[in-house]
C-alpha cells in the first residue's frame, strides 16, 4: 500500500494548485491526476449530478491503484466527500475542512471571509466546517465566478481582475473580515491581486495548501508514506488534453507531459 500513487482529481485544471502542492511536500511520492475537462465546471450542476460525477472520477483513479484519494474539488468536497468516503476503503480528503481549520486559527475579530464558485457558496459546507470547530465565528460569503476564467487566461495580476476583485470583495471588506478563505482550488493564482485589494491585514486561506499538508498528517499517521524512490507523474482528462497542458503547464509552473485523454462514465 505505501508504494502505491496518490490520486488527485478535479473537474478541470483548478486542482493541479493542490496537486503542485503535493509535489512540494511529497516529491518521492507517486501522482495520478485526473482532469474531467469533459464535463466542467461542477460549480453549475445539481447536488445530484456532482455526486455521480465525483463517483466516476474516484472510481477511475481507485482503478489505477491508488493508496489515498484527494477531492481537489471545493464542489464536489461539498457535496459528494461522505460519499465518496462511504464508498472506498482508502482515506478520502477534500478540500473544505483543512481550509475552514486553518481560517479558525487565523482569525482575529472572528469574521471570516469565504469566497467561491456559486456551487460552492450556495451548499454553505464552509459555513458548516468553520462552525463545527467555532461556532460562535460570523462567516461572510461571496461567489466569485469571473475568477476562474481571468485566472485560467493568464491574468490572475491584470487590471481587469483587481476591478473585479474589488467588486467581489467590497461586501466582504464592508463587514470587517480578517481572513479569507480561498474556496475555490483556481483562486491561490490571484493571492497577489487579492491582497493589493484588501490589504495585509487581512490573511489569505489558501485551501490547495492546508489540503496539501492533511495529506502529508493522514500519510504518516497511517504509516503509507513512500518508503522507495517515486515521483512519478501521470495526468488523464476526459477531452482532449490541448487545453489542459497549455493551462495547466501555467498552474503547475512547468509543462505537461504524457497527458492521457480517458473515458470514465
Amino acid at each position: 500500500m505505501p508504494e502505491r500513487a496518490i490520486g488527485v482529481f478535479d473537474s478541470g485544471v483548478g486542482g493541479l494548485t493542490v496537486f503542485k502542492e503535493l509535489m512540494r511536500l511529497l516529491p518521492e511520492e507517486d501522482l495520478v491526476y485526473l482532469g474531467d475537462t469533459a464535463r466542467v465546471p461542477y460549480g453549475t450542476k445539481s447536488a445530484d449530478t456532482v455526486r455521480r460525477y465525483s463517483l466516476e472520477a474516484a472510481s477511475f483513479l481507485v482503478s489505477q491503484g491508488i493508496k489515498a484519494l484527494v477531492v481537489a474539488c471545493n464542489t464536489a468536497s461539498s457535496v459528494a466527500l461522505p460519499t465518496l468516503q462511504e464508498h472506498f476503503d482508502i482515506p478520502v480528503i477534500g478540500v473544505i475542512e483543512p481550509g475552514a481549520r486553518r481560517a479558525v486559527e487565523l482569525t482575529r475579530c472572528g469574521m471570516i471571509g469565504v469566497i467561491g464558485t456559486e456551487g460552492t457558496v450556495k451548499s454553505g459546507a464552509y459555513t458548516r466546517a468553520i462552525q463545527a470547530v467555532a461556532p460562535e465565528l460570523q462567516i461572510a460569503s461571496a461567489a466569485c465566478p469571473l475568477f476562474v476564467p481571468l485566472a485560467e487566461e493568464g491574468w490572475a495580476n491584470h487590471e481587469v481582475a483587481r476591478l473585479t476583485a474589488r467588486e467581489y470583495l467590497a461586501p466582504l471588506v464592508a463587514q470587517g473580515i480578517d481572513a479569507l478563505v480561498l474556496g475555490c482550488t483556481h483562486y491561490p493564482l490571484l493571492k497577489s491581486t487579492l491582497t493589493g485589494v484588501l490589504g495585509r491585514e487581512v490573511l489569505l486561506v489558501d485551501s490547495a495548501e492546508e489540503t496539501a499538508n492533511c495529506v502529508v498528517q493522514k500519510l504518516e499517521s497511517g504509516d503509507m508514506l513512500r518508503s522507495a524512490p517515486g515521483g512519478a507523474r501521470r495526468f488523464f482528462v476526459t477531452d482532449v488534453p490541448t487545453r489542459f497542458e497549455r493551462v495547466g503547464g501555467a498552474f503547475l509552473g512547468a509543462s505537461l507531459e504524457n497527458v492521457t485523454q480517458v473515458a470514465i462514465d
